[in-house]
């Protein structure tokens, strides 16, 4: 069954970390029934185990929320069963949080701090507003150095965009591309090279995964045999190389703030509402289906437009 869920969630373009998630939950969900097989079981088995997760396992609500969109995938797409609406699922309270943002100097003082591939990726990351891996599924053809802009491609939501390309980091990229193609070369050399491609393009374009700009900005040191088909190829960074350079970084510079690419997107969208950019054209760059969403970086600021003055220190 659990085949049949992974064939399920490809024929639908699922990404293998989503897969592996949905996968993970349906194996907790067929343990936590004495592993009664899920056509045995329905609706109100489901309600059991998602309010287990809130009350005794106190998760988050995004979690149980995904939790709950494995199995309504398992039903309605693998089984092809309607779970009966389930009121009586106790529900995990969704905390109102604002981001940690960083200032200004903080950002310069973390970058200063880190260096190679790790600093290229943060920066990457805090001048465009990129999600971690938006920046780490870049293909060399997705930086338009004339335009100055980047094309994300299939973001959250599935949805294009286009965001801004650092001027600053116009020359460490063009050095991070003469890197990649002079390890794509040694790839083909080697009988290798040909790099994975989505939805049906490598049968619509057999030459593509070859071709230079299909290949990763960012790729692994090393060649990895793809889950999903078997072949050997060269895959994306680790998002671990990032997450461990940062972390570092901020340990060296004593950052006392939590720090991960996302804070890094955070000071995007906050210093360009700082600088006086509209919060539309920053909703577009940031990839935010609802303005409402932007909305929170102004929660942050904190200030009208000429700023908010403490009573202690007008009194001062």
């Amino acid at each position: 069954m659990l085949d049949e869920v992974r064939r399920c969630l490809r024929v639908r373009h699922y990404s293998i970390r989503t897969e592996t998630a949905y996968v993970g939950w349906i194996k907790r969900f067929i343990l936590a029934n004495q592993r009664r097989h899920p056509r045995d079981l329905g609706g109100r088995e489901v309600e059991a185990f998602l309010s287990l997760l809130a009350v005794r396992g106190h998760v988050a609500a995004s979690t149980q929320n995904q939790a709950l969109s494995a199995l309504l995938f398992l039903y309605r797409e693998v089984l092809k069963q309607d779970l009966p609406w389930m009121e009586q699922v106790v529900r995990a309270k969704r905390p109102l949080r604002v981001p940690t943002v960083l200032s200004v100097a903080e950002v310069r003082a973390l970058l200063a701090a880190m260096e190679g591939r790790p600093w290229l990726m943060a920066s990457l990351i805090y001048g465009s507003g990129m999600r971690l891996m938006e920046c780490l599924r870049l293909r060399v053809k997705d930086v338009d150095f004339g335009r100055g802009e980047i094309t994300v491609r299939e973001g959250k939501g599935a949805r294009d965009r286009r965001t801004v390309l650092p001027a600053s980091l116009a020359v460490p990229l063009r050095r991070e591309i003469e890197r990649v193609q002079s390890l794509h070369a040694a790839d083909l050399r080697e009988g290798f090279g040909r790099v994975w491609l989505p939805f049906a393009l490598e049968r619509k374009y057999p030459n593509a995964g070859t071709e230079p700009g299909w290949q990763y900005l960012f790729p692994s040191e090393h060649r990895s045999v793809d889950p999903r088909g078997g072949v050997e190829r060269r895959h994306h960074l680790d998002d671990q190389v990032l997450s461990r350079g940062m972390k570092q970084a901020a340990r060296r510079i004593g950052l006392a703030k939590p720090v991960s690419a996302h804070t890094l997107r955070h000071s995007f969208a906050t210093h360009l509402l700082e600088a006086g950019y509209d919060i539309r054209t920053i909703q577009e760059l940031l990839g935010h289906k609802d303005v409402a969403t932007t909305q929170i970086y102004t929660h942050v600021l904190n200030r009208g437009g000429s700023g908010v003055l403490s009573p202690l220190d007008r009194n001062a």
